[in-house]
């Protein structure tokens, strides 16, 4: 445990979970489209949905996509920033099976046409932590650079993708990996200790049997 675990983040109010943790949110989801929002559905669950707009939730949300800090003093005034940028958004309910109450699911539209779904809970002190991408289980903080691999699931596609990475000079710190079915549809989720390299990703998005990747960066452009 750290101080952040017991006074909570440097952030701009009123609560951790329902503020900070939600433009926390925004913010990870929009590094993991990598590049500006241009449209986002926003659908809330449980304490999110019942308490968030006493606590600023929507409008911290809203700011994270655009890219400010949880200690941003314009977070408060994101939906008239969002409108000034020309980022449209909605807000929705929904009902999210066996999900933390600060829950949300995010469905985001880069300026480029690219698409990206995310589904991430607020569990406390500002800490997030992601729990699915485009419909594919996940499990990671983003705390770290983050890779997100989609694969077939089929022999050999896991070592390749680690001996890229070692190849590259990057050290895994974590990897989970999940799959729908047997020989069906398979992600690897990779928190590693430095920044992936551009060419890296290119390599790993030509590598036989990969589908996509996405990628976490905690660089600021």
């Amino acid at each position: 445990m750290n101080i952040l675990d017991i006074i909570g983040p440097v952030m701009v109010g009123p609560s951790s979970s329902h503020t900070a943790g939600a433009a926390r949110i925004g913010q990870i989801t929009g590094k993991l489209l990598g590049e500006q929002v241009k449209k986002a559905n926003i659908y809330l669950h449980g304490s999110f949905l019942a308490t968030g707009k006493g606590h600023g939730t929507d409008k911290a949300l809203v700011a994270g996509l655009l890219g400010l800090g949880v200690d941003d003093g314009r977070i408060p005034e994101s939906f008239s920033l969002a409108k000034e940028r020309g980022m449209e958004f909605t807000f929705g309910s929904v009902s999210l099976q066996n999900a933390h109450p600060n829950s949300v699911k995010l469905e985001v539209e880069g300026v480029s046409g690219r698409r990206l779904e995310v589904i991430a809970a607020s569990i406390g002190g500002g800490r997030i932590r992601i729990h699915e991408i485009d419909g594919l289980m996940a499990d990671f903080s983003g705390e770290s650079p983050t890779l997100v691999v989609y694969n077939q699931d089929k022999p050999g596609c896991v070592v390749r993708v680690t001996l890229k990475l070692g190849l590259a000079g990057i050290n895994i710190a974590t990897m989970q990996v999940y799959r729908d079915e047997r020989g069906g549809h398979a992600v690897m989720v990779i928190e590693v200790d430095q920044e992936v390299p551009a060419d890296c990703i290119a390599d790993l998005e030509r590598e036989g049997g990969i589908e996509k990747v996405t990628y976490l960066c905690l660089e600021e452009s």
